[in-house]
């Protein structure tokens, strides 16, 4: 029987929680009064700033990712803009459409597997950028991973922190939660699914879906 092991801090019923990457806050204030709208790539960000500033709700917020567009919605923000392509030339064309004459401040990690604030001053779009979190490697010393298990990756940095604990067997599966997940996988990791659309909700029902379809076999 294949065990499912999630590797991000979020819990989730049914499968295991196997945390590769934790996070820490590096700065101890947040100024906004310069800005009009915010660029959040993920929930952490959101989470850091309604520690440091709630005023972060009252400014036009820019959601990449619909869990980052979920979480600004639970904790109070009413203007919300969320791309449906998250990257690329669409996504820079809809910020020259809507955000051309804003004050953007992108609220984001140390460390990012896209740089928006390069990409976008392509397209004459200049971002500042605010860096008050950064992720961790957890590290596991003494913990084996059942064969056939499909392990589930969320971000770049749970493959990069996975590897630094564990090896990759031959039998086990990956399910990861996009296309830049997907290009960060190393070249022993063979069988590999992509969640339907991403969250890690879709990630853990493709992970459900493909333990159910081997039990049939």
């Amino acid at each position: 029987m294949s065990k499912i092991y999630l590797c991000s801090p979020k819990e989730f019923d049914g499968v295991e929680s196997l945390p590769t990457i934790e996070f820490k806050r590096v700065v101890d204030s947040l100024e906004l009064d310069r800005f009009d709208s915010l660029l959040f790539t993920s929930k952490q960000a959101i989470l850091y700033s309604e520690e440091l500033n709630p005023s972060w709700r009252d400014k036009k917020i820019l959601a990449v990712g619909e869990a980052t567009r979920d979480f600004a919605k639970a904790l109070g923000a009413k203007d919300i803009y969320f791309p449906k392509n998250y990257y690329g030339k669409e996504l820079a064309k809809d910020i020259v459409r809507l955000f051309f004459d804003k004050k953007i401040l992108y609220i984001r990690p140390k460390v990012v597997s896209f740089n928006s604030k390069e990409y976008l001053a392509k397209f004459g779009i200049d971002i500042e950028e605010k860096i008050i979190y950064e992720t961790k490697c957890k590290e596991y010393k003494e913990k084996n991973l059942q064969k056939d298990s499909i392990i589930i990756f969320t971000s770049p940095s749970t493959i990069k922190c996975f590897f630094k604990s564990f090896r990759w067997d031959r039998s086990f599966k990956a399910v990861v939660i996009g296309e830049s997940t997907l290009q960060n996988l190393p070249s022993e990791v063979e069988e590999v699914y992509i969640a339907n659309r991403p969250t890690i909700k879709e990630c853990v029902n493709k992970a459900v879906e493909i333990e159910r379809n081997l039990k049939k076999m």
